[in-house]
């Protein structure tokens, strides 16, 4: 990597705002924030965390990590300044690298935080008592190699939809290992086959297909914060040569104004950021020539089939030459799972349905009742293997605790992600709800996904959760809270009447019907636990 740095020499490496860093000027700030790294005592295989908009200072330190093996911790910056405490202390990190924007949130917790002894602050007006100015540790440290063993520094947490995340720790040693145990019941065999499915995956990231033939380089556009687990994805194009364009801050024009400006061929979004992007007025949208865009890659959250038309519609309206949608199915436990091309609905449209073709990874539908697998186009459990579910730990969470996560069939445990849905003959997955949102009124098992989809349509929605409110006679009943488009109005009725011209029907009527902006994060993650809150106050809840 460092030797193609090198080659590449004047070639953009990042445009982060008005600054440009080829990969010569990459290469030297990299390998001094390494040993600046260990000129502050910082060892191989000790944390050092992160918390900071995205921009070339990430990718200095993801780097500069990655060569002295030193785990890399990527906060949320979303989070609230306890439980920003509390995802620290789980990593355990000697350093953290903050970004000025974090510094009085860092500075309220700080005496909590138990194990961080260098602070080391990026673009701060003023650099707090005991802190480290990033760019003077570059400035006095040299630009060599450092010695010793290399690893991959990115560290995810879960998604914290329910709780505080958890924080992830694949250990690839349960792979080497001689115990099948360790390996959760797999073979050496059958660990190397699932790496192959995993890296064989990386042809549908299309990168050759992105490629501009004059320039032989990839300009890719990174809208969404960079402590998602699809960082992977997203920072892919860069380690082959492509120049990165990272935005501090998600604004649906000025992502169409980078495509335009930067002349972007790839991205990697969240469906939040399309269906912001679908929100701007026809007559600004009109404005920029999209023509350089080859693939957009969506993941983090299901992506309404209605939004992946749109999308497809406007950017060749703007000058792609052919449809730019591509979908992404996976999580931070497993990996990438499956992937949905252009191909895949232009041959067959039922197909933007789906999210994808089961191309990375072992996925089986399993029906909990009969204890087997079920039939194309049945629904049930949706279970997987990969090398990173074989190897998961959540850090501080016992093997036996671990092992909830899992469900043994066939002499082989399949990690459980609580996700319902199913494959149909062609192999393409369907993913119809989260068991743990699953409503149950009157008896009957209710799929806030469906219901989403159905309001979603509606042509003055922009976004929409239905969560569980307690009913007297009925125990749980769906509740609808929508976030409507700018400028547009709608009243419960009008909704409640959309729902049963698209066929839905008694139960799966939202019995309440509320309207405000959702928590939904730039990743597309959703606390549907604190929406439900006020719904449930004074009333017991079960599951």
């Amino acid at each position: 990597m460092l030797a193609l740095w090198e080659h590449w020499g004047d070639r953009e490496a990042i445009v982060d705002g008005d600054r440009r860093v080829t990969f010569g000027q990459f290469r030297d700030r990299v390998l001094r924030l390494a040993n600046g790294l260990h000129r502050l005592g910082i060892g191989e295989g000790e944390a050092v965390a992160e918390v900071m908009h995205n921009g070339a200072p990430w990718f200095e330190l993801m780097l500069a990590c990655t060569l002295r093996d030193n785990p890399m911790p990527m906060l949320n910056w979303h989070l609230q300044p306890k439980e920003l405490a509390e995802c620290i202390n789980k990593a355990s990190p000697k350093a953290l690298v903050l970004g000025g924007a974090f510094v009085e949130a860092v500075q309220s917790v700080r005496d909590q935080l138990t194990t961080v002894e260098h602070f080391i602050v990026v673009d701060a007006d003023e650099l707090p008592e005991g802190m480290i100015a990033y760019e003077s540790l570059i400035r006095d440290s040299r630009s060599i190699l450092p010695s010793g063993k290399l690893g991959m520094a990115p560290k995810t947490y879960s998604g914290g939809t329910t709780g505080t995340p958890k924080y992830i720790n694949i250990d690839r040693d349960r792979l080497t290992s001689d115990s099948a145990e360790a390996r959760r019941g797999a073979s050496k065999e059958e660990v190397t086959r699932l790496g192959l499915m995993q890296i064989s995956a990386f042809h549908f990231y299309k990168i050759g297909k992105i490629r501009d033939p004059i320039s032989n380089n990839i300009r890719t556009l990174i809208p969404g914060p960079l402590y998602h687990a699809g960082v992977q994805i997203a920072v892919l194009p860069f380690f082959l040569g492509g120049t990165a364009v990272p935005m501090s801050k998600f604004d649906p024009e000025l992502m169409l104004k980078l495509i335009q400006d930067e002349r972007i061929n790839w991205t990697f979004v969240a469906p939040t950021m399309l269906e912001r992007i679908l929100a701007l007025p026809e007559a600004l949208k009109s404005q920029y020539d999209l023509s350089s865009m080859r693939v957009i890659i969506c993941a983090a959250a299901p992506c309404p089939p209605k939004v992946k038309r749109e999308i497809n519609a406007l950017f060749r309206r703007q000058g792609a030459s052919d449809d730019v949608f591509h979908e992404y199915y996976g999580a931070s436990e497993s990996g990438l799972i499956s992937v949905l091309a252009s191909e895949d609905y232009q041959k067959n449209p039922k197909r933007y349905d789906s999210v994808g073709k089961l191309r990375a990874a072992e996925c089986r539908i399993y029906d909990e009742e009969t204890g087997t697998w079920t039939p194309p186009g049945k629904e049930g459990k949706v279970l997987v293997r990969s090398p990173m579910a074989l190897a998961l730990n959540y850090v501080g969470l016992s093997e036996e605790k671990m092992k909830e996560n899992y469900i043994g069939v066939e002499g082989k445990l399949w990690y459980d992600d609580g996700l319902i849905g199913y494959v149909d003959e062609d192999g393409f997955l369907y993913l119809t709800s989260r068991i743990k949102e699953m409503i149950i009124s009157g008896g009957v098992n209710l799929f806030p996904n469906e219901i989403e989809t159905v309001i979603k349509r509606h042509p003055a929605v922009l976004d929409v959760a239905v969560v569980r409110a307690p009913d007297k006679d009925l125990g749980e009943v769906p509740a609808a809270v929508i976030e409507l488009k700018e400028h547009q109005q709608a009243t419960r009725k009008e909704i409640i009447e959309h729902c049963k011209t698209e066929g839905l029907y008694g139960f799966k009527l939202p019995k309440i019907v509320d309207f405000g902006e959702l928590p939904r994060n730039l990743a597309g993650k959703l606390p549907k636990k604190q929406l439900e809150e006020k719904y449930w106050k004074g009333v017991a809840r079960h599951g």
